[in-house]
């Protein structure tokens, strides 16, 4: 019963983005490992058998090896490509130390932050926008925040429970959300796509993040 409650909220003209029984109309993008569940939540995890590292012959020769392993990324991404403004309503979980994120605008699709090495000059916030999601990680943007283009003002955040979010998308303007509260606003980059998919991200090989409640209200053409 409190699963569907954020369901009485939704704005007029809202349509399930996430239908809460499988990942029709989605496409994983790397080595995720993408669940829904039977409340119709979205776990989304990693597929390595971390407990391998500790095997004798199993560690990696450099650092570089291991932060490749590490931080390559996974993404769950519409397979719809032309969402231009809109207004997206996502809820998720992280555990504690977790890092993931909202993608939009994003023509590559995650491809260069699913490569292992990722390529962080291509990732989806270099190509698009993503916003940011994160439980005490130790990274300087908090959730809610453009990244790259405008931190989110504190305060909104609740750490180790379900948070929402709403991104608003407009050609001149992003504007988010966290739990009711607008923690940031920019007019983003006039060179970036104005249109593209929505992607899900599992940010390296130890994140585990939830979702549900995924709706979108689209703009008509203008």
């Amino acid at each position: 019963m409190l699963l569907a409650l954020p369901l009485l909220f939704a704005i007029a003209g809202e349509v399930p983005l996430f239908n809460g029984k499988n990942l029709d109309g989605w496409e994983i993008i790397g080595d995720g490992q993408w669940t829904v569940m039977r409340d119709g939540t979205l776990l989304a995890q990693r597929t390595a058998d971390v407990r391998k590292l500790l095997e004798p012959g199993a560690k990696f020769t450099t650092k570089q090896e291991y932060s490749a392993w590490e931080n390559t990324q996974s993404w769950l991404y519409t397979k719809r490509n032309d969402f231009g403004e809109f207004d997206l309503h996502v809820e998720f979980w992280t555990k504690s130390q977790g890092n993931s994120g909202i993608s939009i605008r994003d023509a590559s699709r995650g491809k260069y932050g699913a490569a292992s090495p990722p390529d962080f000059k291509r990732t989806p916030s270099k190509i698009g926008y993503e916003i940011q999601i994160n439980n005490r990680y130790p990274d300087p943007h908090p959730t809610g925040s453009i990244y790259g283009f405008m931190d989110a003002k504190p305060g909104s955040m609740r750490d180790d429970d379900w948070n929402a979010l709403d991104i608003s998308s407009r050609n001149d303007k992003i504007t988010v959300r966290l739990n009711g509260n607008i923690v940031a606003e920019h007019a983003g980059d006039p060179a970036r796509p104005k249109t593209g998919p929505i992607g899900l991200q599992l940010h390296d090989q130890f994140s585990v993040t939830m979702f549900r409640n995924i709706r979108i209200r689209e703009l008509p053409l203008k």
